[in-house]
């Protein structure tokens, strides 16, 4: 790996400053001063230190974000904002995010330069849950609740698969739900809400396996997973394929 790049990925700074760094002689390798920053290192085996700190690398990076409305979910949009735009240049190189949230929903949504992680999470077979709190206005019956409880026809070769409900409040046409799916089909929670005669009016997304979002964070902010949120999302058992 590029000696600027591996200073990157720690996030210690842009490739701009990290090269002015490093030809200052900021940087040494193996106890010896390196002022090349197209460098090649190897990240497991040598001893790199930055302005005396020695440094531990890390090849992948999770970071949980709640998404705010506005915002799509993708690397880079000719026009709308993007999640990656809400984090600085020197921290999204490589970062992806993991599956999709609608432009106007919020939420918690995992972003990483980990692939294998997020085949994981998104595989059909996987079906890691997803828990969604969902406001709508309409005239939802009971019978309309039980059918999204077993599935329900949202237009698609087959039925959605069943999904847990819980009713947190109801009024004359308004309804306040969580829905925890295990698929991640296509505007999945506002389809199956239509189909029993609903419209979604605000959909946020709580937890993706595992992983629940942080309420500490303001819409937009974003922070490291913990060492306990890292290994739990790499548990066999959140990747059941049953």
């Amino acid at each position: 790996m590029r000696l600027d790049k591996y200073l990157a990925d720690l996030q210690l700074g842009t490739r701009s400053q990290l090269k002015t760094d490093i030809r200052k002689g900021r940087v040494t390798i193996n106890g010896t001063p390196v002022t090349q920053p197209d460098y090649r290192l190897d990240e497991n085996r040598d001893t790199v230190t930055y302005a005396g700190t020695v440094l531990t690398y890390r090849k992948y990076r999770y970071y949980m974000l709640h998404k705010p409305a506005g915002v799509v979910t993708a690397t880079k949009d000719n026009f709308d904002k993007t999640v990656l735009d809400l984090f600085p240049a020197a921290l999204k190189t490589d970062l992806f995010p993991v599956g999709r949230l609608d432009k106007d929903t919020e939420g918690l949504l995992l972003l990483t330069n980990d692939g294998e992680l997020a085949h994981c999470l998104l595989a059909p077979k996987k079906h890691v849950q997803k828990t969604y709190y969902v406001e709508c206005s309409g005239t939802i019956s009971q019978e309309g609740i039980e059918r999204l409880s077993r599935g329900v026809d949202i237009g698609d070769d087959t039925p959605t698969r069943p999904a847990a409900l819980l009713l947190l409040s109801q009024t004359q046409d308004r309804y306040c739900l969580e829905i925890t799916i295990t698929e991640g089909r296509f505007h999945q929670i506002k389809r199956m809400i239509a189909a029993v005669d609903g419209t979604v009016t605000y959909l946020k997304r709580l937890s993706m396996g595992s992983l629940v979002l942080d309420e500490t964070l303001a819409k937009g902010q974003y922070r490291e997973l913990t060492t306990q949120e890292e290994a739990a999302l790499f548990t066999p058992l959140k990747f059941s394929t049953e």
